[in-house]
């Protein structure tokens, strides 16, 4: 199979699992947000052949589902007013000139938690996705790095890969390693309470570590 179609497997198998305590996203607003990845953030950054991929954590919460269906997060799989998503958009831009477009850009944990957005996802549930879904993406796109959001997300690819995993931000960031032909890093999330907690007292660490890694992917073979 080449790599749409592997892709579009790895979706398919999505659409057929779901974990306990857990529910899809074709569950709600009669399907609406359903689609051909294994996460809807892919639709507006789906590069097959991208250097770099982006895995944010999850991608949705139960309680926020509205009746009416987003529009905006229907087109583009998700909102562009989420500051989540304007900070990343700029990061990339600012160190790798890249769009979002020019990536490839999933969700590690591909089901839907129930209650609000800040609902922690145990760690055994991360790392039974990280098996079943990001491992098997990377594999199929092969990109030069992954930039893991988040410790969590971090983790859950670290214990996939058979490693120990880290116990704070600065850790993370401090610990990337490499699965086969791609360098996976830790990143501060890029919501508001990520990049506050991560500057604090004024230090603009966030800068620092995204300079810190364009200047290791420099040095890559695979040129960016």
């Amino acid at each position: 199979m080449n790599k749409s179609e592997q892709l579009l497997a790895l979706a398919r198998k999505r659409q057929q699992t779901v974990y306990d305590g857990y529910t899809s996203i074709g569950d709600y607003n009669d399907g609406a947000y359903e689609c051909n990845f294994v996460s809807p953030y892919s639709i507006s950054a789906h590069n097959e052949n991208a250097k770099v991929l982006v895995m944010l954590q999850d991608w949705c919460s139960s309680d926020s589902f509205g009746e009416d269906v987003c529009q905006e997060t229907l087109r583009y799989g998700y909102t562009p007013s989420v500051k989540t998503n304007i900070k990343l958009k700029e990061l990339l831009l600012e160190h790798f000139c890249l769009e979002l477009k020019d990536t490839y850009s999933t969700n590690l944990f591909p089901f839907i938690k129930p209650g609000a957005m800040n609902t922690r996802i145990p760690a055994k549930d991360m790392y039974r996705a990280a098996l079943d879904f990001a491992i098997p993406l990377i594999d199929i796109i092969k990109p030069s790095i992954v930039i893991c959001l988040g410790k969590e997300t971090f983790n859950a690819l670290r214990k996939a890969c058979g490693l120990k995993i880290v116990n704070n931000i600065q850790e993370g960031i401090e610990s990337h390693f490499t699965y086969k032909t791609t360098e996976i890093f830790c990143q501060a999330h890029t919501g508001m309470l990520g990049q506050n907690n991560r500057n604090r007292h004024g230090i603009h660490r966030v800068t620092s570590d995204w300079n810190h890694m364009r200047s290791y992917c420099d040095g890559l073979s695979q040129s960016l």
